[in-house]
């Protein structure tokens, strides 16, 4: 019995009942909504430990932060340390994105050890395994592809990310119309290249009920991946992303028919100009399905800084109608982050989340913004410093005094005598 299929029946779970405190709606309304398709619920029922949370229409906007390791850097030690920065600093979600050694082993220290949502992308490990045995991503079959899917989500994965709409068709709109950075996804690329060398259709398409049967069996949620994502502004918006998101407009009007929560992936990077209609495209298309967006990133020459190009995207997108941020750190595009950077983040993309909640008038968001003026004009650092998202930044300020800015010329303080 998945969230989806309790709501229709119009049973409000427990996991509703918790959401709908937290998020300032009825019970009732959540449920309606879920039904609907048009928000998920992400909570596998193997993650014992997960705190629920709700991604979709009028929910908070939530944000997610990526781990995981890499073949040169592997140590379940390093992303254990920086799992605990995620969820101290307040991420909604994390998604170990492994590729190092031993993946099940970090995997399940890492649910071991997690409890906000976690996702994956299975097809990772199947395609490291397929070229690390002295073979090629050629070489995987329909049984690696889905057992790895299966096991996953037996662990307790609760969502989990699904290149399903790399189709064929797609890949020959991408090789025909060409591309300054062909695909920068790397489950996106693992299929592209499997389709091209076999000759075939993509198995998570062409076996898509299968897929179906094994989240429904562990309501884990299918997050249809963008893995024709577009990795340079000039690329946004092409025949090859618009095909892909047709084709995730399909798969998910099919999952929810079968009872399965999905929620679909955007963009990437797109310029400024481009990301309100491009949001507002993908929401179409997909009917209303819960939008997750990397960024969308704004400018491709911020090296270093792409955490605030993502920032600037992320504030557009979640106010036209993305429900789900996915962090970037300042080393993305360099390499692996450390827990520094995972930090680094995560505050950025908060801030991108509740710059959105705020413009769309999010009671919650407006209420914490003037709590924090009326503590900033008290001088009332103790108070900012329980408002404000990095808490961390006061930690040398003395309650009641000015701050070294202005010091005895501070303009709070001196209007705040003769007023």
């Amino acid at each position: 019995m998945t969230q989806l299929i309790s709501a229709r029946n119009g049973q409000i779970t427990p996991e509703m009942e918790e959401i709908a405190i937290k998020e300032g709606v009825s019970p009732k309304e959540l449920m309606q909504k879920v039904a609907a398709g048009k928000v998920c619920i992400l909570k596998n029922i193997n993650h014992k430990n997960c705190i629920p949370v709700a991604i979709g229409e009028g929910m908070s906007i939530k944000i997610n932060a990526n781990i995981g390791t890499s073949r040169d850097r592997s140590s379940n030690e390093e992303e254990l340390e920086k799992l605990k920065v995620v969820q101290e600093t307040g991420a909604d979600a994390v998604m170990d994105l492994s590729t190092g050694m031993n993946i099940d082993s970090t995997r399940q220290a890492i649910l071991k050890e997690c409890y906000i949502p976690i996702g994956t992308v299975p097809i990772y490990q199947a395609g490291k395994e397929a070229m690390d045995g002295h073979g090629s991503i050629l070489d995987l079959d329909k049984d690696k592809f889905f057992s790895d899917i299966e096991k996953h989500c037996r662990d307790g994965v609760d969502f989990i990310t699904v290149h399903c709409g790399v189709t064929r068709q797609v890949v020959n709109f991408l090789r025909e119309q060409g591309r300054i950075c062909d695909i920068v996804s790397r489950g996106g690329s693992f299929l592209a290249a499997w389709i091209i060398g076999n000759n075939r259709e993509n198995p998570l398409y062409e076996f898509y009920d299968d897929l179906l049967d094994i989240a429904k069996t562990y309501d884990t949620t299918l997050s249809l991946g963008d893995g024709l994502r577009p990795g340079a502004g000039a690329d946004a918006g092409d025949r090859a992303q618009v095909a892909e998101t047709l084709y995730l407009g399909e798969l998910v009007s099919r999952a929810r028919k079968a009872g399965v929560q999905t929620m679909v992936e955007g963009p990437g990077h797109v310029p400024l100009n481009k990301i309100p209609s491009m949001i507002e495209t993908i929401k179409y298309l997909t009917d209303g399905a819960p939008l997750y967006v990397l960024g969308p990133l704004v400018t491709d020459i911020a090296p270093g800084y792409d955490h605030i190009t993502a920032a600037i995207g992320g504030t557009l997108a979640a106010y036209h109608g993305a429900d789900f941020l996915c962090y970037v750190t300042p080393s993305e595009h360099l390499g692996l982050p450390n827990a520094e950077q995972v930090k680094q983040g995560i505050i950025t993309c908060k801030l991108a989340a509740h710059a959105a909640d705020v413009a769309k008038g999010r009671p919650q968001s407006v209420e914490r913004d003037r709590q924090m003026s009326i503590a900033r004009k008290a001088l009332d650092w103790e108070t900012q410093k329980k408002y404000a998202l990095d808490k961390t930044v006061f930690e040398h300020i003395e309650t009641g005094e000015p701050c070294t800015m202005c010091g005895k010329y501070c303009s709070m303080k001196l209007i705040n005598d003769y007023l």
